[in-house]
């Protein structure tokens, strides 16, 4: 379940945007804005999975698909994102240290 609040918390303690506004940057929202919202949650979410079902499938896919590691926190970022690739596309698990022996 996608809590809002939380959301905001995580990811947004520096803006003031209202719940109603980050539903509808996730539902409406043009690109730019669905990936900041994406980026803002992959990478500051302490609930990842939940949160990141306020996009559709749809969405989902083609923004983890189309997310470029930065080169400030790369290690964190590439872990984040692969995460999220296993759990939500099925992508094999690349980062080492959580793969079962």
């Amino acid at each position: 379940m996608v809590n809002i609040d939380r959301i905001k918390k995580d990811c947004f303690w520096e803006y003031n945007f209202s719940n109603e506004e980050i539903v509808n940057i996730a539902k409406r929202g043009d690109k730019r804005q669905k990936q900041f919202l994406f980026e803002k949650i992959l990478l500051n979410s302490t609930s990842l999975f939940n949160d990141l079902k306020i996009f559709s499938k749809k969405d989902l896919k083609e923004l983890i698909e189309n997310y470029k590691i930065p080169s400030f926190n790369k290690n964190y970022a590439f872990k984040r994102k692969n995460i999220a690739e296993v759990y939500f596309l099925n992508k094999p698990l690349l980062v080492n240290e959580l793969k079962w022996m």
